[in-house]
């Protein structure tokens, strides 16, 4: 039985995502005058030809991506905040140290209206960012939703992003490692410096 939606959302939007020997129909459901997200996700390995061979796979939403550790270890996010903007966690690039390590699977954008305030062009917009880890592209993905929505009444456009995460266990360990080497990687980073007025004297011996 599929997701019941009620007057909400308004449009829909469905991926067809190969993964392992199977797919994931990935389906995403929004309203063009909000922000708002939702993900449906149906899996379809009717013809697999490994029906009997399990594998675990784990699948998460996230509203706050800052929550992923993908995310989190390899992905830069922008955030700003002024009278016609209110952006978080806004896509801005893979980390440059992980390019080899992630790929992109796809990137697209769907426009829903071009609308015009004051003298500028701003466009109604659903983005897609489709990652997965370099060695691992049939056991891992992350999608990113990105939604800009234009408020026309306060004249200011809103972004915000949700993400969907569908990946088999041995691959979220793989991801664990990578997260705790970057918070080791942080943490040696930070050095503390001690102020103190002492006066050390060095006295040379002949």
């Amino acid at each position: 039985m599929g997701l019941q939606l009620g007057k909400s959302f308004n449009r829909q939007y469905v991926l067809r995502i190969p993964f392992l020997d199977g797919y994931y129909n990935v389906g995403l459901f929004y309203n063009i005058k909000s922000s708002f997200l939702l993900f449906n996700v149906e899996p379809d390995f009717t013809q697999s030809k490994e029906k009997n061979k399990k594998q675990i796979v784990k699948i998460n939403m996230f509203k706050n991506i800052e929550a992923s550790k993908f995310c989190e270890t390899f992905i830069n996010l922008h955030n700003y905040r002024s009278q016609s903007l209110d952006i978080i966690n806004q896509f801005k690039e893979i980390k440059p140290y992980y390019t080899n390590d992630v790929d992109f699977l796809f990137n697209e954008s769907h426009i829903m209206s071009k609308i015009k305030i004051n003298d500028s062009e701003l466009y109604d917009t659903l983005y897609l960012y489709c990652f997965t880890l370099t060695s691992y592209t049939n056991e891992f993905l992350f999608l990113m939703a990105e939604r800009h929505n234009i408020i026309t009444k306060l004249k200011k456009k809103v972004v915000r992003t949700n993400a969907i995460q569908i990946s088999t266990t041995s691959v979220l360990d793989v991801i664990d490692e990578y997260y705790n080497d970057m918070i080791k990687v942080k943490n040696n980073d930070v050095t503390k410096r001690i102020v103190t007025n002492d006066v050390i004297n060095f006295n040379e011996v002949t």
